[in-house]
């Protein structure tokens, strides 16, 4: 559904100020259509093979597109098995090995379904036809049976598409979402569907939405997620229940903790022990502390409705995964600029550490056999998988961006200061490719998203553009990132704008002190809440002189019941009527906006109902009115996260220009 209030142009002309770089020497900002991004990870059933995903840069359509490939475990040549101008995706093994089911969107309705491929062969067949369109799915060992999730068709069958979009009407609590539009009566449901003749068998009903499903090991029952409720848009309760694989069959609600048990927003799914009598998952604590609570490792036991947390009390812990025993689980878990991967004895409680030191791992596979690949990031290397060795090595199985090691990028650095008020803090530095000691540079501070989110040691391309444009780049965690528990989080809860930027101008000063950052040429910026946050620290400190502010607001008043975000508005700051005060301290950069001298890029995507277009615009008004230079990019047709390559491309050149423009100087 798409309705314009108003008229959006993008100029694609980029500014004609100089960039030091050497072309083939660092990253450029053309180099982002080389880059290709794996993903989802799954050994088959004999654990011999791999299958996952690649998405790379279709440059004539404009548009990425995603391909299925497969590599061994022993390691060899990765073999590419799709190659179509749609998206494969999300790949699952069934029928002991010898074919792959999928997602796609290459029906001849262009809506994503589920396909299948004999290995074999190389034959493909579109197994379902839902009006909507396909939102997750899990495949029966044998092969022969699906668990879909899909949305309740907008028509009736074979009723006539309408010549003009029907009102919208709406009694929700929650009456938008990011990439949905607006929400209305219709809900997700869970499917059963026939593989043979594909026939789909409704599974639940009701006013809920159901998420992440996942056949047990002998495909009887069916794990899920939902947010039941008298209104599940007022909370964030989401409990895990398992249905009998059958029409008509049992439903049972089999978590009950008060908190968010599997968001779905995680990626983080049920994972059902190989012997069929426990599930796995992440839970945090939710309700008022919504996503400040760090997601923790939890087992059910199916027989007597225990439920455990096993170990990690205050570690960000996600997507765990059986070993053959059904007592030992690999996951991944958070430390200060880094996701690693563990394995832990759900018994005694036991945690050893597999893999260390400064990576980013965020995709695990474990095998039948208890075999282990990662899909992992490092500074200098987009994700790869990696194959875990028996003595705790790495070993890389896919090499996807080796074009990079034709180039030379800049290394990262862990930097740890004390804040203003003591608190230790930490924050990666990222120096320019021509760096020479005892000089400084122009530094650029990167604020992360989130809040609750930190930086990692992982592959950050716009760092690197950075660097090979004579850059320094200055990426801090802030108190409200994760990474160091419950308290370090929560510490900026509804306080949003004062310790943070306390710790991030913490940070500014030590670059500044240790002579590598040029007092005199100081920029900042962000996307989500880091447009947010580098709005806060414009507003409080003057020396910077660029600032970049992507998909931010800074009026908190206008943004409720505007944006996605009211349930969450209500649970830390309460409502605008009731506090008022509260509203008012954190909408300060919009509400005091004479106090901003800072030249300002402010950018936001036009269809984004997660941060609206509505924050920067305001942004980019007041200070138009107030006379600092600023400039308004809006990106057509765009969700809160750009998909399109031209616009980001457009958006690097354009940060890379603006920086340039108020912070080198003249060569």
């Amino acid at each position: 559904m798409s309705t314009r209030a108003f008229k959006v142009a993008i100029v694609l002309a980029f500014s004609l100020h100089a960039i030091t770089a050497v072309a083939g020497s660092g990253l450029m900002p053309e180099d982002l259509s080389k880059l290709q991004s794996v993903s989802d990870p799954v050994f088959s059933p004999d654990g011999r093979q791999l299958a996952y995903s690649v998405e790379t840069t279709d440059s004539d359509r404009d548009e990425f597109s995603q391909d299925l490939w497969t590599v061994a475990f022993a390691g060899g040549p990765p073999k590419q098995l799709t190659a179509t101008p749609y998206s494969e995706w999300q790949p699952r093994y069934a029928e002991n090995g010898s074919a792959l089911f999928y997602l796609s969107d290459g029906g001849e309705q262009g809506s994503v379904q589920v396909w299948r491929m004999h290995l074999a062969s190389g034959q493909t067949r579109q197994l379902t036809d839902f009006p909507e369109g396909v939102l997750d799915f899990d495949v029966r060992a044998d092969g022969k049976a699906l668990a879909v999730i899909a949305k309740d068709p907008e028509r009736a069958a074979g009723a006539p598409e309408p010549r003009h979009p029907k009102p919208v009407v709406t009694t929700r609590f929650q009456f938008k979402e990011d990439y949905t539009g607006y929400l209305d009566a219709r809900r997700s449901h869970l499917y059963l569907v026939d593989v043979a003749d594909g026939k789909a068998t409704a599974l639940t009903r009701g006013p809920f939405d159901h998420y992440l499903p996942a056949f047990s090991p002998d495909g009887s029952q069916i794990a899920f997620v939902s947010k039941r409720g008298d209104d599940p848009d007022r909370h964030v309760n989401f409990d895990l229940f398992t249905v009998e694989a059958k029409a008509g069959g049992v439903e049972t609600q089999r978590t009950r903790y008060p908190g968010t048990d599997l968001d779905p927003y995680w990626e983080t799914r049920p994972a059902w022990s190989p012997d069929g009598r426990k599930i796995a998952y992440v839970r945090s604590a939710g309700g008022k502390w919504i996503y400040y609570a760090p997601w923790q490792l939890a087992v059910l036991d199916l027989r007597s409705g225990r439920e455990w947390q096993p170990a990690l009390p205050d570690v960000y812990t996600i997507k765990p995964q059986w070993a053959p025993d059904s007592r030992n689980l690999y996951a991944l878990v958070e430390s200060p600029q880094a996701m690693t991967a563990v394995k832990v004895d759900t018994v005694r409680g036991r945690v050893t550490a597999i893999t260390r030191g400064a990576r980013f791992d965020y995709g695990i596979a474990v095998s039948s056999r208890g075999d282990v690949v990662l899909n992992s990031s490092t500074p200098n290397q987009p994700f790869e998988l990696q194959r875990l060795e028996r003595d705790g090595a790495v070993t890389a199985l896919t090499r996807h961006n080796a074009w990079l090691e034709g180039r030379t990028l800049a290394s990262t650095e862990v930097l740890r200061f004390n804040s203003a008020d003591g608190t230790p803090i930490e924050a990666l530095l990222v120096k320019p490719l021509d760096y020479t000691p005892g000089k400084s540079y122009p530094m650029i501070v990167r604020a992360h998203g989130g809040p609750v989110y930190q930086f990692s040691q992982e592959y950050m391309d716009d760092w690197q553009i950075y660097a090979n444009a004579g850059f320094m780049v200055l990426a801090v965690n802030p108190r409200g990132s994760s990474g160091r528990g419950f308290d370090f989080a929560r510490a900026i809860y509804a306080d949003w704008g004062n310790k943070d930027v306390q710790d991030v101008l913490a940070g500014v000063d030590y670059a500044v002190a240790q002579g590598w950052a040029d007092p005199n040429r100081l920029g900042i910026g962000g996307w989500s809440y880091g447009g947010i946050l580098s709005n806060y620290v414009i507003a409080s400190d003057t020396r910077f002189k660029a600032a970049v502010s992507g998909a931010g607001l800074s009026n908190s008043l206008a943004m409720y019941g505007f944006d996605q975000y009211t349930r969450e508005y209500e649970l830390e700051l309460g409502t605008p009527w009731d506090n008022p005060e509260v509203y008012q301290k954190v909408s300060y950069p919009f509400l005091q906006a004479k106090r901003i001298s800072t030249p300002t890029l402010f950018q936001c995507a036009e269809m984004d109902y997660n941060v609206p277009c509505l924050g920067a615009m305001q942004m980019y008004q007041a200070l138009r009115s107030l006379q600092v230079p600023t400039e308004l990019v809006v990106y057509p047709g765009q969700n809160h996260g750009l998909n399109i390559p031209s616009y980001l491309l457009d958006r690097m050149q354009r940060n890379l220009d603006w920086y340039t423009r108020y912070l080198r100087q003249p060569e």
